[in-house]
């Protein structure tokens, strides 16, 4: 989709285009050169220029800036089962890593241009091939355009490399967060010691264990609250806790604020 058309779009369906969104699917955005593009995502605002990408995941509370009209560049959306598990499972599409823009260098840069050239092509000649066919040329350069992508992120100087223990602590936290916060039950599970979990977690993210843990209940209370209709005792059920006080000291403690203060600057923002 052209970035252009999207807040037009979003108007013909009855939706505010600068509303916070919820998709639950992958979202690739690039920006062309001489263009600018503004858009926030899990709370925290981003400027994409000219050759910039951003990679909007499944799940992740993302709105749109007022220049969303003028500016100029793609989106290219798929649902996580689209693409085939072997590149899944060798992309970072499902990892807490590489969530700010790329500004690919060369040849990243004319790699990540011709793949998404080639897939935008196929795309529009769907009438060329029988539908199984142009289904399966999709996926295949879909895969060829997230291998590029996830190999210029790995050429970023300076980014953390994760380790596999902190891949798998990663995957539990993220089955596991609203049932339990305990470092120990995530070590048992995973067959690691404490320690071995939060060096992990420190190497990779810069927090403990316990902080990365903690860190991801606020950031699903924040995109509830931010995108949801849901009361803060519903809230705080799904994630696990007693009760809404409880819930509200947890988010007080770690944010500054309350559920109910926080959901009104989201939403007025």
């Amino acid at each position: 989709m052209d970035l252009a058309g999207l807040a037009d779009r979003a108007r013909r369906h009855g939706n505010d285009p600068y509303a916070p969104l919820r998709p639950a699917f992958h979202q690739l955005v690039t920006v062309h050169p001489g263009s600018l593009l503004t858009v926030s995502v899990d709370f925290t605002t981003y400027e994409l220029t000219g050759g910039d990408w951003l990679w909007i995941r499944p799940g992740q509370v993302q709105r749109w800036g007022r220049n969303l009209p003028t500016a100029e560049g793609l989106v290219v959306a798929f649902p996580p089962g689209f693409p085939d598990t072997e590149t899944a499972v060798a992309s970072v599409a499902d990892a807490p890593f590489a969530q700010a823009p790329l500004s690919p260098g060369l040849p990243d840069a004319e790699g990540l241009r011709r793949a998404l050239d080639h897939l935008r092509y196929e795309y529009d000649a769907m009438a060329e091939l029988p539908l199984e066919s142009h289904v399966q040329v999709l996926r295949h350069l879909l895969a060829v355009l997230l291998v590029r992508l996830t190999k210029a992120y790995g050429a970023e100087p300076g980014g953390p490399m994760p380790s596999e223990t902190f891949r798998r602590f990663h995957a539990a936290v993220e089955r596991d967060f609203t049932v339990t916060r305990r470092v120990e039950d995530y070590a048992a599970a995973l067959g690691y010691s404490r320690r071995t979990l939060t060096r992990a977690a420190e190497a990779a993210s810069g927090m403990s264990a316990k902080r990365y843990i903690d860190e991801r209940v606020v950031l699903e209370a924040k995109r509830e609250l931010s995108h949801s209709r849901s009361t803060a005792g519903a809230i705080a059920a799904r994630l696990g806790f007693a009760d809404a006080s409880d819930f509200s000291k947890f988010f007080r403690q770690r944010t500054g604020t309350t559920p109910t203060a926080f959901r009104r600057t989201a939403r007025g923002a």
